[in-house]
């Protein structure tokens, strides 16, 4: 499976930068970020297609306040959407300078408007952000368009996770990834569940990753470590910069220095592997093998005084030693000479 030219299967992991809300209102912010995004070594830049009138309604009733101990608590869900949201017409502007950097692209759409309008750019892939999985008709939608199509879990029942699979392989799309994600703001340790990330690959038959919404850098090393082949991180080119998800974002160092241990990790997990290298039979040298460690006489008897296993590795593999052990010798043997098949 590939999104743009990244093969999810042989090129590694895929590493996503979340933009969101983090351009703070300023396009310079959002283009700053993309060029950021590139030099650190991210694959992908992902923005947020929506506007505050296709995600809710401005309405003053307690049930549009947030609460629940968010970051955003007694704030109206209108005013929040209103502040983060990507104005559509810079999208156009932001595609472009991507494409010209050669780093990816693409969106999260929110309903069937943002669709059609992202359709225009062709962009690799599209991505369902994690309390849309309910919004089937939206994910039917989107997978409809026949590319490849990112899901994040964070809220979903494992029948929900299911249903949408389901319905993206009934309008013949199978190029799914699953992203195990805790949709909480910053997400606690103990509730990522990294184990997970297997078991969504396994049990949907799909390519498993994370969206990661915790603090720091640790869970998306674990995440790859597991199997993850897409990682997605909020990013910001400056906390200062402040913004609705400044906060469990991480700026430029941060997510360079995530970058280079998700790839140390990718060199370290390497491939399974028994084969002799070139480094492993050098290496070999300081293994034991078979050795005179007393001057032995033609005639005289091989014992446990005379024929030791020791290191270097230059003479007869030790698993011998009791082949040879109680056999009369054939010729002279100096201390210190390496024992081979031929004087058994």
């Amino acid at each position: 499976m590939k999104i743009g030219n990244f093969n999810l299967i042989n090129d590694g992991v895929f590493i996503i930068a979340e933009l969101s809300a983090n351009h703070n209102g300023n396009m310079q912010n959002a283009l700053d970020s993309i060029k950021a995004a590139k030099d650190i070594g991210a694959n992908a830049i992902k923005l947020q297609t929506y506007t505050a009138d296709t995600l809710t309604l401005d309405c003053d009733k307690d049930d549009f306040i947030i609460k629940g101990g968010t970051l955003w608590d007694g704030k109206k869900l209108y005013d929040l959407y209103k502040e983060a949201y990507t104005p559509w017409e810079w999208h156009k502007e932001l595609f472009a300078y991507a494409r010209s950097l050669n780093i990816d692209i693409f969106s999260t759409p929110f309903d069937k408007s943002a669709v059609d309008f992202l359709e225009q750019f062709k962009p690799s892939c599209y991505k369902i952000a994690s309390f849309e999985i309910t919004d089937y008709e939206l994910v039917k939608y989107v997978a409809s368009k026949k590319r490849p199509i990112i899901i994040s879990t964070g809220i979903a029942t494992k029948q929900e996770i299911e249903d949408v699979v389901r319905i993206c392989h009934e309008v013949g799309n199978d190029e799914i990834v699953l992203l195990k994600c805790t949709s909480a703001y910053p997400a606690p340790l103990e509730d990522a569940n990294l184990s997970t990330i297997p078991d969504l690959a396994k049990t949907f038959g799909v390519i498993s990753g994370f969206s990661d919404h915790t603090l720091g850098t640790t869970a998306p090393i674990v995440a790859v470590s597991l199997g993850a082949k897409v990682i997605e991180k909020h990013f910001i080119l400056d906390k200062g910069i402040g913004g609705a998800d400044a906060d469990f974002s991480l700026d430029k160092k941060e997510f360079k220095d995530m970058i280079k241990a998700i790839r140390d990790t990718e060199k370290l997990l390497g491939k399974v592997d028994y084969s002799m290298s070139k480094k492993k039979k050098k290496s070999r040298q300081f293994s034991r093998s078979l050795y005179v460690s007393k001057e032995i006489k033609k005639g005289e008897k091989f014992n446990e005084e005379n024929i030791r296993s020791v290191r270097p590795g230059y003479g007869l593999h030790p698993k011998y030693l009791k082949d040879i052990l109680g056999k009369t010798t054939k010729k002279d043997f100096s201390f210190g000479t390496r024992l081979h098949s031929k004087d058994i």
